[in-house]
């Protein structure tokens, strides 16, 4: 595969897509197994789509193709209640790396994020709200921007596998119109409770101890600020483990 030619950025719209096997299987390459929700979730989410079920939520699927292959992918999902745009996944193949191809997809993302927002809400998008790694390298790019908050507190994402534990996280919150130095914790409990519910599926999420621990985490605190270099590299160091 050449990396020469630039490629196409397209959104899948039919669940029937050979697109969305293709970035399922790029995901595989990228991601841990613990860390990958099933394709057919995709599949679904395109169904339910087609079926007119969607209220004040929409699912983006955005890949990025060179001569019919697909080297590139990013999902989210626009949520409505808390006028948030939340990144799912994003990767590209290692040979296609370096050409910026994945700040054109997190770019069409936020497009799409913003459309949705207008149209669903009538109003500006309020924030682009996303899980990474804490080795990953590319957070320590993001968290330099000033209007990112890499949350100061222990973010779990839930098992996605029957038998599977929780993946210890960083939560980061990039606000659209304004820099913001904390949160307030009555927005950060809506959003985790939003974003285990709605996007995870988990139908009761404070019956998951994981989910209750982040919240006793929370439980005595106003607001949560950005975590500190130091203790970034502490987390990243345990997970690398």
């Amino acid at each position: 595969m050449t990396t020469t030619r630039r490629p196409s950025l397209r959104e899948v719209l039919d669940p029937t897509d050979p697109a969305i096997a293709e970035s399922h299987r790029l995901l595989r390459r990228t991601f841990h197994p613990t860390e990958l929700v099933p394709w057919s979730e995709w599949r679904n989410s395109l169904r339910e789509r087609e079926a007119g079920l969607w209220s004040d939520s929409r699912w983006h699927l955005v890949v990025a193709v060179v001569r019919g292959v697909v080297i590139g992918m990013a999902s989210g999902t626009y949520l409505g209640n808390v006028n948030t745009g939340v990144v799912g996944y994003l990767a590209v193949a290692k040979e296609a790396r370096g050409f910026g191809i994945g700040p054109r997809l997190r770019a069409r993302l936020r497009t799409l994020f913003r459309r949705d927002a207008m149209k669903i809400c009538e109003t500006p998008l309020e924030a682009i709200l996303g899980e990474v790694r804490p080795d990953n390298p590319w957070l320590r790019t993001l968290v330099r921007r000033d209007r990112v908050l890499a949350l100061d507190f222990p973010y779990y994402q839930p098992h996605l596998h029957s038998g599977g534990r929780p993946v210890p996280l960083v939560l980061y919150y990039e606000s659209i119109h304004e820099t913001r130095a904390r949160l307030p914790v009555t927005l950060i409990r809506k959003l985790l409770y939003t974003t285990w519910r709605r996007i995870y599926r988990i139908a009761r999420p404070i019956s998951n101890p994981a989910f209750r621990r982040m919240l006793a985490e929370l439980q005595h605190r106003k607001f949560i600020g950005r975590i500190t270099p130091d203790d970034l590299r502490a987390l990243a160091a345990r997970v690398a483990r």
